[in-house]
């Protein structure tokens, strides 16, 4: 005689259940989330950046936005298109934020024609170590000129939207810029130009 199997509740939540339960602050029902879709998205960006660690990166802020916005989903059958979007829209910003910076890179050198560009020899070291150094020299500049640089040069903002954001006049920001930039330039001159000041 066959022993009866034992019964096991088959169905798993669905991602609408499982929403609504980290809405009410169930975190055990969002981890099953990411279990469920962790590893597809993962892959998915992976196959996009070519890089797993920033895929991973990628998909954890993606997963941290879904779940900091969970009061706000709206349950139409799409979860993992949603993530899939959050997650690419997060790519898109980072690859505009790096383009913004290769963009002012050239901007921050000095245009006397001594050695504009690092030297193309271990190029991928060398890019890696001017944007450290960019990064420092942005970082070292006062406030004042640092925040409308990062938001008009980096993050794309207009200028009159950095006017209005941070209470200046236009004619205000454009010479901040102009300052922040002239300062960068002089502390970077000497990383760019082999030495010479």
């Amino acid at each position: 005689m066959q022993e009866p199997a034992l019964r096991v509740d088959e169905r798993a939540p669905s991602d609408e259940e499982l929403m609504a339960a980290t809405r009410e602050g169930d975190r055990d029902a969002f981890a099953l989330l990411v279990d469920r879709y962790q590893n597809p998205l993962v892959g998915y960006l992976a196959r996009l950046t070519g890089c797993r660690q920033r895929a991973e990166d990628l998909a954890q802020d993606a997963f941290l936005a879904l779940y900091q916005h969970a009061d706000r989903y709206v349950e139409q059958g799409r979860l993992q298109g949603l993530l899939y979007r959050i997650a690419t829209n997060r790519l898109r910003s980072q690859e505009r934020r790096a383009r913004r910076w290769r963009l002012l890179e050239p901007a921050l050198v000095s245009r006397n024609g001594h050695g504009s560009e690092p030297a193309r020899a271990p190029q991928r070291v060398l890019a890696d170590e001017a944007q450290r150094e960019l990064a420092a020299a942005l970082a070292a500049l006062p406030i004042a000129f640092r925040v409308p640089l990062v938001l008009h040069e980096i993050e794309g903002w207009p200028l009159a939207e950095v006017a209005r954001w941070t209470g200046c006049r236009e004619g205000t920001v454009k010479s901040r810029i102009h300052r922040g930039r002239r300062r960068l330039r002089e502390r970077l001159a000497p990383y760019f130009e082999g030495g010479r000041s």
